[in-house]
């Protein structure tokens, strides 16, 4: 499998090959790495030293935050292939901030630093376009915060099966990726907050779920709850 089959496969991979030669691109495939990660397994991990950005080719991962000394973790954002993944820390050159991790089993090309940052320094298209893509990383994380600062945990709730339906599965039935647990990380609540606002919107008629299978019945109704709360 070549690096180029996985990205020409996208729209993402339109605007990332749009702004680079082929020999520059050819650089990225020579020292590139694809690796296959299991569900729970680390892709990136909190504290280390970057040496790669991942390109996600499938599969979904988590940015999940713990806190020192603490057994405490929150996942701040969740993306869906294709992505780019750690883009951040071509600019700030620092430890990662957060772990990304496998919420399925995934395909990865590992991309080497190095050779994206030199790149980078003669290509300014391609360092804007990696920029923008960073970026969309922390927005997602930031509006996630926005949720957890400002609402009460129902609606917080509501925010992640809001994200879920219309980022992560394209649609208002899917196969949840994530465990109780780790839907209580990212809205920021205790798991008994999710078992009992679950079987209360089933017991209304808004989300019918069976083990990890969901269906949104009612859209309208879990947006309004995302807005009063």
């Amino acid at each position: 499998m070549k690096l180029g089959m996985g990205i020409n496969d996208s729209g993402f991979g339109e605007t990332f090959l749009q702004c680079i030669t082929p020999g520059e691109f050819k650089k990225i495939e020579e020292t590139s790495v694809f690796l296959q990660f299991k569900k729970g397994e680390t892709i990136l991990k909190q504290g280390h030293q970057p040496t790669h950005i991942a390109f996600l080719q499938s599969g979904i991962v988590k940015f999940s935050y713990r806190q020192d000394n603490s057994d405490k973790s929150t996942i701040l954002t969740l993306v869906t292939a294709p992505k780019i993944l750690g883009g951040a820390n071509l600019f700030f050159n620092d430890n990662n901030l957060f772990s990304i991790v496998a919420v399925e089993n995934c395909e990865v090309y590992m991309l080497d630093a190095n050779v994206l940052y030199h790149l980078m320094q003669d290509n300014g298209s391609l360092a804007v376009n990696l920029f923008i893509l960073a970026s969309d990383m922390f927005k997602k994380a930031i509006f996630n915060f926005i949720s957890v600062a400002t609402k009460q945990k129902e609606a917080r709730i509501a925010d992640v099966f809001i994200y879920l339906t219309e980022e992560i599965y394209g649609s208002l039935s899917f196969k949840l990726s994530l465990t109780r647990k780790e839907l209580a990380e990212y809205a920021c609540c205790s798991v008994e907050n999710v078992i009992m606002t679950l079987s209360k919107w089933q017991n209304e008629g808004i989300v019918l779920s069976s083990g990890k299978n969901f269906k949104i019945m009612n859209p309208d109704k879990l947006k309004h709850i995302s807005r009063v709360g």
